[in-house]
């Protein structure tokens, strides 16, 4: 096993499986079993889940709500897949702590540093749900922040591409992927890996992301093992 303890960043439209909408049972059980496959291993596991299957803040504008009352909107819907993934992995038998960036004790816990990290130090999976508590941050900037709160290895970026390409690889049917780039690279060439506040975050605490495939079986699996995996950026 290459990693002790990394940050699984997953995205919400890929929840939603064939749907338009919402959360596809199927697809949050077969994400369950890849996380226990991993977990099982000793793996130490923390994970940002996005919303974008229930609502994204940037529609809001589109839709005549403001930014901010949006970007809440979006953080609530984390939590909602938060609940749901929680729910998945535990029924698959994992313990499990959601903590949230807006306090709602009900529900979930309040994000504490220390405490997340004694969670993860007893085998528990945490989510991170809420974004961080703020307008204008992503679910990438979340993931990254986290990660380096976490002291996590790396930060697996688990989408429905199979890495970082020269161009959009479902538009354009010649594009190259990359098994390695480096943070540089990737600014000089102007992809598209993670928002620029993430990516930023994760270059200056030289924080490396790995961009990979998670509806393809096995292999999270394959990246944990320290196979070349979808793409490496350091």
């Amino acid at each position: 096993m290459k990693y002790k303890r990394v940050l699984l960043k997953l995205s919400g439209e890929a929840l939603m499986g064939q749907q338009q909408y919402g959360i596809d049972a199927n697809r949050l059980d077969q994400y369950a079993k890849e996380i226990k496959r991993v977990h099982d291993l000793g793996l130490e596991i923390a994970i940002v889940i996005g919303g974008g299957n229930i609502f994204r803040g940037v529609q809001a504008e589109n839709s005549g709500i403001d930014r901010v009352q949006g970007d809440y909107m979006g953080m609530l819907a984390t939590v909602i897949n938060g609940i749901a993934l929680q729910s998945s992995l535990e029924k698959n038998g994992m313990y499990t702590r959601l903590m949230s960036g807006l306090e709602m004790e009900k529900v979930c816990e309040p994000f504490i540093r220390r405490r997340a990290i004694r969670h993860l130090e007893k085998g528990r999976i945490v989510i991170f749900g809420a974004g961080l508590g703020n307008p204008y941050f992503t679910t990438d900037s979340t993931a990254s922040l986290r990660a380096i709160e976490i002291n996590a290895e790396v930060v697996l970026k688990g989408t429905r591409v199979d890495g970082v390409y020269t161009s959009d690889p479902e538009k354009d049917p010649h594009a190259e992927k990359y098994a390695k780039i480096t943070f540089q690279e990737v600014y000089e060439k102007g992809l598209s890996v993670m928002d620029m506040t993430a990516f930023t975050l994760c270059q200056e605490n030289k924080l490396p992301i790995i961009v990979f495939d998670m509806n393809k079986g096995g292999n999270l699996f394959k990246v944990i093992e320290g196979e070349e995996v979808g793409t490496l950026i350091n």
